[in-house]
């Protein structure tokens, strides 16, 4: 039987190439089988200071993602040997990797399309995976989808269940046990605190870049000293009656030398500009109308991060670099001037503070796991974003996806 920890983007395509093939699978999940719509309360608070969107349900963080599909690190990757290029094209096919219809493209991506185009910006189309014909362009989809208008992991899981492959839920996994290096099995705790064994000669870990380091660190590896993570802002201001907030979110992209920039709304960016614009007042008897949700237009400024973070006793260290601030501050420029074109107040542009998106790097390529993703354990395997070596500065799914896709066929071919 193949253990896998996690129903993530990386555990949960092995589970069900797994099944397929006739392989026994178990998928252990920390968190719940829930309604996609109803992962946005599942999002896991993992440190007071430290802001990262992550998700503890079936599905992992897919289920609150943008639906963005960009093919990265092909080069990267192969620089440590590791050819995802034809998994890339297969994983694109498989979750229907493509550009909306401009029917999905609302008023406040248009501004952000041509506003970037005439100031001489490179922008285009982002590949998502959302179906037109199930999305009422909500702007939930952090939320989780309403209407399960996009792929998720779930959908692998369901698939994998409908194969033979059995899921527990709400079961965590504390540690791996090995004996002479040779994987036996895992400890697990559920929701009475009570803890169990689960044998087993071969565990794939995809609990995601922060749990899948402290799960190895249980078990004595010496995981997660080299985590990245992409540091993001969202830049907005007052655009009256846009109703991007309403609008299926980062929907077109900007590749810049040292960040990205992509339309998004955050709600964090109401508070600030209504302070913003009050405290610009001179005349402490004007009055100023509330600034609405759908008075914003705003975009995001996200960099590539350098390996500089560390997991220790279950905490994440993370500080920023001179480089961090510059690029962001570059970036946040570059975002202003374009709301600037699109018809944005400029007195009321404000930021929100920086955070944290798509962690890994914990259990990299060429040091915790070898080109097939083994640990210094035989028969453990790392699935998910703790095993790429660099930070994309875009989202990972794709790039994990491809990767857990070859750890599969590896898989399959020596059981057979």
């Amino acid at each position: 039987m193949v253990l896998i920890i996690g129903a993530g983007v990386g555990g949960g395509i092995v589970g069900m190439e797994l099944a397929k093939a006739n392989i026994s699978v178990t998928i252990i999940e920390k968190g719940p089988f829930c309604d996609v719509k109803d992962s946005y309360k599942y999002y896991d608070k993992v440190d007071d200071y430290l802001d990262l969107s992550k998700t503890i349900c079936v599905g992992g963080s897919s289920v609150v993602a943008a639906g963005n599909g960009v093919r990265i690190l092909e080069k990267e990757l192969a620089n440590y040997g590791v050819d995802i290029s034809k998994e890339l094209d297969e994983v694109e096919k498989l979750i229907n990797i493509h550009e909306m219809d401009d029917s999905h493209f609302g008023e406040g991506t248009k501004k952000f399309i041509n506003s970037s185009k005439s100031i001489g910006l490179p922008v285009v189309k982002m590949p998502k995976f959302i179906r037109e014909e199930d999305c009422t362009q909500c702007g939930k989809c952090a939320w989780g989808c309403p209407n399960n208008a996009k792929w998720s992991s779930q959908d692998f899981v369901k698939i994998a269940i409908e194969n033979g492959a059995k899921l527990l839920d709400n079961t965590e996994v504390t540690k791996i046990i090995q004996e002479k290096g040779f994987v036996k099995g895992v400890e697990v705790k559920s929701l009475d605190n009570s803890t169990k064994f689960i044998e087993s000669d071969t565990v794939i870990l995809a609990a995601g870049a922060v749990d899948s380091a402290i799960i190895l660190q249980n078990s004595n590896i010496k995981a997660g000293e080299k985590l990245w993570m992409d540091p993001f802002v969202t830049v907005g201001g007052v655009l009256k009656d846009i109703n991007y907030n309403t609008e299926v979110t980062m929907n077109a992209l900007i590749i810049g030398k040292n960040f990205v920039l992509t339309p998004h709304y955050s709600v964090l960016l109401n508070e600030n500009i209504n302070e913003n614009m009050i405290t610009n007042i001179d005349n402490e008897n004007l009055k100023v109308d509330k600034i609405k949700d759908k008075d914003i237009l705003s975009i995001m400024v996200k960099i590539p991060d350098d390996n500089h973070g560390k997991i220790i006793n279950g905490e994440i260290i993370k500080e920023n670099s001179i480089k961090d601030i510059r690029f962001i501050a570059e970036g946040a420029a570059t975002a202003g001037a374009i709301l600037v074109e699109a018809g944005v107040d400029p007195k009321t542009i404000v930021s929100t503070h920086l955070r944290g998106a798509h962690p890994g790097g914990t259990a990299p390529i060429d040091a915790i796991v070898d080109k097939n993703l083994e640990t210094e354990y035989k028969g453990l395997f790392v699935s998910d974003a703790s095993v790429i070596p660099e930070a994309p500065g875009a989202p990972p799914i794709l790039a994990i996806l491809a990767l857990a896709k070859r750890l599969s066929k590896y898989l399959i071919e020596k059981y057979n």
